[in-house]
């Protein structure tokens, strides 16, 4: 084979792209490690992240503490191994409500049109209009504080978000020829939906989730930090930040700096992957 007949192939698969874009593959490969950390971090953290050593509190990193310890002086590097198990499911399971009923709002409004469409379209466009964290302040005030309530009330406020995508990708998705097709064969609507327009539609839906996810891991820890969220003992990133931060008056960077550092390179790797999932989905559209 010629090069040139080579780089042709490279070109018409994809993998020339992909070889050439390191920063994608060394962020894949970070959140890899990083789900693999939240998998088994019961497992490598050296001490116990509930731990408490009034004789070690805010002390600098050493080998015995790599990161240091916090005011109640328990490992930080614990707590942040720990934490990462509770830092990443919550997002996942907030994406995964606000998916289902942002997507369900979506088609039924495409699908149908007509009255239906416009009445979701407004009531979408009210409820993404209304600001997000105050939404959830509003639905935290009523229910209760706590991680539970907090992923609730961010998947209410994102699922608006993926409905108006989702209505957009699925007006082109129906217009194809293969809709009418099934609908002369008698294919009730939704199983045309669930069976051929969701699954033609994942693809372009997925970088759009994927960079949807680390927003949802930023809000989630904001709400931590403002007390709504995660409570005490977690160690939740964004609670990790909050009961660290009086640390900082004293010289203490560490405990807010090391889940501080967490957040930020999680969301930046999330968001380079889905960003570059959504320019190769679309390229291949």
């Amino acid at each position: 084979m010629t090069t040139t007949t080579a780089d042709a192939l490279l070109t018409r698969t994809g993998l020339t792209g992909r070889r050439r874009d390191p920063l994608f593959w060394i962020s894949t490969g970070f959140l890899a490690v990083v789900v693999l950390v939240a998998a088994f971090a019961p497992l490598i953290a050296p001490y116990d992240p509930e731990a408490i050593d009034f004789a070690a509190i805010w002390a600098p990193p050493s080998l015995a503490h790599p990161f240091g310890t916090d005011q109640l002086g328990r490992d930080l590097l614990s707590r942040l191994l720990l934490g990462t198990r509770e830092s990443l499911i919550g997002p996942f399971l907030l994406l995964v409500g606000a998916t289902v009923l942002g997507v369900a709002i979506g088609i039924v409004a495409a699908w149908n049109g007509g009255w239906i469409d416009v009445l979701l379209a407004r009531i979408t466009d009210v409820m993404f209009a209304f600001p997000g964290l105050l939404f959830v302040v509003l639905v935290i005030a009523v229910f209760g504080e706590g991680p539970a309530t907090a992923v609730v009330a961010l998947a209410l406020a994102y699922a608006p978000v993926i409905a108006k995508f989702t209505r957009s990708i699925a007006l082109s998705e129906l217009a194809r020829p293969y809709v009418d097709a099934y609908r002369v064969q008698g294919v009730g609507g939704g199983v045309i939906a669930a069976r051929y327009v969701v699954p033609n539609m994942a693809p372009a839906l997925l970088g759009y989730l994927v960079v949807l996810f680390g927003e949802g891991l930023m809000g989630l820890a904001t709400l931590s930090y403002l007390g709504f969220g995660a409570q005490p003992p977690s160690s939740e990133w964004g609670l990790m930040v909050q009961e660290g931060q009086d640390g900082i008056v004293l010289g203490h960077f560490g405990p807010t700096l090391v889940p501080g550092l967490a957040i930020s390179a999680v969301v930046v790797a999330v968001n380079i992957v889905g960003v570059r999932l959504s320019e190769r989905m679309g390229a291949r559209a």
